[in-house]
Order: C-alpha cells, then structure tokens, then sequence
C-alpha cells in the first residue's frame, strides 16, 4: 500500500470509502468549482457510483508496484487525487495530472507539494524518462506550478480549448529525469 507523508498532506491509493468521497467532489454541486479549471473543454458524462467505483478498481497501476493515481488527504479529509497515464510506453512517457476539489485547499501551497511528492514518487519508483502534463492558458495557478517545479513548456497549441465561449492555448509542459533530479529543491 503507497503512502506518501508530506508536510501538509498524505498521498494514498484509494479505499472504497475515499473514492466515494471523490465521486461526491467530481459529481456533485459542491465539486463542480474545481471543472472550471481541471479541463473545462472536456465534456463529462456523469457516471453512477458503482461505475465511479469500476474505473478506479480497473487496471490501475502505471507499472507493476505504482498506482496510477493516489489520493489527496489533509488532516484525513479528501480534496483531490494526483494521477498519471501513459502517453508512449516505448519511450518511459507518462503524462501527470493533479485536481484538488476542496477549493478551501487552493492557493495554500497544497496543490505544489501534492504534485511535486508524486513527480518524486514517480521518477524514483519506474525507469521514466519523462513526464509530462496538459492544461490550458487559462489555468495559470496549474502552469505556476509546474514552472516552479521545474517543468519547461514544450508545446502551446494555439486556440486549440474553448471555454465559456472563447478560445485558449492548450499548453504542454514537461521535465527530464535528469533535470528532475539536477534541480530538485525544497520549496
């Protein structure tokens, strides 16, 4: 069983009673908030708890002893998950995501020691070359973090994400092992 103790946070693989908490957050009014950042410009079909439940139980893990995704625990409470799919297993790329629902946990620092615990994680638990992440120019507090964690921007796709009727880049940004490891720092 992953678990990950920061200073402010845990990153764990999921209970049962942890993903229905995500289901509540990702489904329910009181998480809606959080889709106006995390890929507004991807329609979701709501799903019911049991299926919820099922895609989180289905093949998840990036490599034989590394889930694909852990959750976000402050003081015991959900707020979000970090997660990772593979964008070329050929060549050790997996791309990286991270949501906080819980709006009271933005802004705090939380979202940078979550992601950069799970970039660690990530590169010293798999033989990865890279990792990579996607947003949109409109999400500037996620481009902040990747930035200060030393992730580049490799790719902007210009007006490729419509959001409330206007348009915005699709931003893609990333980091090397071997920068990972050259230039990671307590922030």
């Amino acid at each position: 069983m992953v678990e990950i103790i920061g200073e402010k946070l845990i990153l764990k693989e999921a209970s049962e009673t942890d993903i229905d908490e995500l289901y509540d957050w990702k489904f329910s009014e009181k998480g809606r908030e959080a889709k106006q950042w995390n890929g507004p410009y991807i329609p979701e079909d709501k799903m019911t708890r049991r299926e919820y439940g099922w895609m989180w139980a289905l093949d998840n893990n990036a490599f034989a002893d590394i889930p694909d995704a852990l959750v976000i625990t402050v003081n015991q409470k959900v707020v979000g998950y970090v997660g990772a799919y593979w964008v070329d297993k050929n060549t050790n790329w997996l791309e990286t995501g991270i949501v906080i629902y819980d709006s009271h946990y933005w802004n705090g620092g939380y979202g940078t020691e979550a992601y950069q615990l799970w970039i660690d994680f990530l590169f010293n638990h798999s033989g990865l070359h890279r990792l990579g992440m996607s947003t949109w120019s409109g999400n500037l507090r996620m481009i902040k973090v990747a930035e200060k964690l030393g992730m580049e921007e490799e790719a902007r796709i210009r007006q490729a994400r419509e959001v409330n009727g206007e348009y915005y880049d699709s931003i893609k940004m990333g980091i090397l092992r071997s920068e990972w490891k050259g230039s990671k720092k307590k922030l």
